[in-house]
C-alpha cells in the first residue's frame, strides 16, 4: 500500500459489522482479521452492505479481484442509497472482468448516472491487494487508488449531486447479458470458483443517518 494512504484514513474505522443481501452460504466474513471472501461458482455470488447509511465521508477497502479468466464478471465496492431503487444515489469502482488492469468509476443523482470514466491502474488487480477509497462531500467526490487520487468531480451549481445517505455495498456477479456482453466481456466460466477478497474496509466514524434492521 502506498504511503500516503493512511492519512485519508482519518475519521474512519474499520468496519466490523455487515448485512448480506444475498446468498450468504458463499460468503465469509471474518472480523478477527477484518477480512471478507465472496466465491463465484456455480451458485453465483453474493453482496454485502454495511448495516447503517452515512452521510458523507471515506468509504472503501483494499480488495484484491479474482485471479483467471474473469471475463464477464463485475466486482466493485461502491455507495448507493439503496440498490435497486430506480431514483438512487450512488457512487461507484466498478471492475470489469474483461480488463484486468483498469477500473471505471461512476457516480448516479435521482437513479441518472452516465458520468463513466475508466482508470488505467498500472497493476493487474487480481495479482494484489491495493486500496480503493470514496472521499464523498456536499461539494467533491474524489476517487483515490493506494492513495493517489485518480478521479475528482466538484459540485457545479444547478447540477444534480449525490446527496441521500448512502450503505457501503460490495458484490460479485456475472454482467455478460449487459450490452451482449460489451461491457464486461462474455462470461466463460473457465476458472471457477472466482474469489473476491477485501481487507480493512473502512467506514466514517459518525455521519451514520439510519439504520436498517
Amino acid at each position: 500500500m502506498s504511503t500516503h494512504s493512511s492519512h485519508h484514513h482519518e475519521g474512519t474505522a474499520i468496519l466490523k459489522e455487515i448485512a448480506v443481501d444475498y446468498r450468504p452460504e458463499v460468503l465469509l466474513h471474518t472480523p478477527e482479521s477484518d477480512e471478507i471472501h465472496i466465491t463465484f461458482d456455480h451458485r453465483g455470488g453474493a453482496r454485502w452492505r454495511s448495516p447503517h447509511r452515512f452521510q458523507y465521508g471515506t468509504f472503501g477497502g483494499r480488495l484484491k479481484c479474482p485471479e483467471g479468466n474473469t471475463s464477464g464478471l463485475n466486482f466493485n465496492i461502491y455507495l448507493s442509497s439503496l440498490e435497486g431503487d430506480k431514483s438512487q444515489d450512488e457512487i461507484d469502482f466498478e471492475f470489469l472482468g474483461k480488463d484486468k488492469f483498469s477500473v471505471q468509476t461512476n457516480f448516479y443523482t435521482v437513479g441518472a448516472g452516465n458520468r463513466e470514466q475508466m482508470h488505467e491502474l498500472g497493476f493487474d488487480y487480481s495479482s494484489d491487494f491495493h486500496e480503493y477509497l470514496i472521499k464523498w462531500g456536499p461539494s467533491v467526490i474524489e476517487w483515490f487508488v493506494d492513495g493517489n487520487l485518480i478521479r475528482k468531480e466538484e459540485r457545479k451549481e444547478g447540477e444534480a449531486w449525490p446527496e441521500k445517505p448512502m450503505f457501503l455495498y460490495s458484490s460479485v456477479w456475472d454482467a455478460s447479458y449487459i450490452d451482449e456482453g460489451k461491457w464486461t466481456g462474455e462470461y466463460s466460466g473457465c476458472d471457477a470458483p472466482y474469489i473476491c477478497s477485501y481487507r480493512d474496509v473502512r467506514i466514517p466514524i459518525g455521519n451514520i443517518v439510519s439504520e436498517e434492521k
